[in-house]
């Protein structure tokens, strides 16, 4: 599949039952993350905000959710009963969505990412400071 131009054009790529899945993933992400920036990043749909928070993307067998691996560490318990490695999780197509956990991890990756950038400019501005 070529790169889609948008979401929108991505998810319309996907049969009607895995579109359902697919917006449903991209609302909850979109409510939980209301200022990233909806974008494609490596042929998926992601959202940014000073970096990329979360990706979703439809599989054969299941929705791929890649939060990155902190994210997977730190929801550990929270994951047991999903197939996960170091960035990704793996929701079953035969399983509901879960949209609470989905919700709590864009919201930890929002505080991560915001962690970050501040950490960064600190740093810049230390050595800008020190020159």
């Amino acid at each position: 599949m070529q790169k889609p131009a948008s979401t929108d054009a991505y998810i319309k790529s996907f049969g009607e039952d895995i579109q359902q899945l697919l917006n449903t993933m991209r609302e909850t992400i979109k409510q939980a993350a209301p200022q990233a920036q909806e974008t494609i990043s490596y042929g998926m749909p992601a959202y940014k905000q000073h970096s990329v928070l979360v990706y979703f993307a439809a599989q054969s067998k299941h929705i791929g959710f890649y939060p990155g691996a902190k994210a997977i560490e730190v929801f550990a318990a929270d994951l047991d009963s999903f197939d996960t490695s170091k960035g990704t999780i793996r929701f079953p197509f035969d399983k509901p969505l879960p949209l609470d956990l989905v919700e709590r991890i864009t919201k930890f990756r929002i505080k991560e990412d915001q962690e970050l950038f501040e950490a960064k400019q600190a740093k810049e501005k230390a050595k800008k400071n020190s020159d």
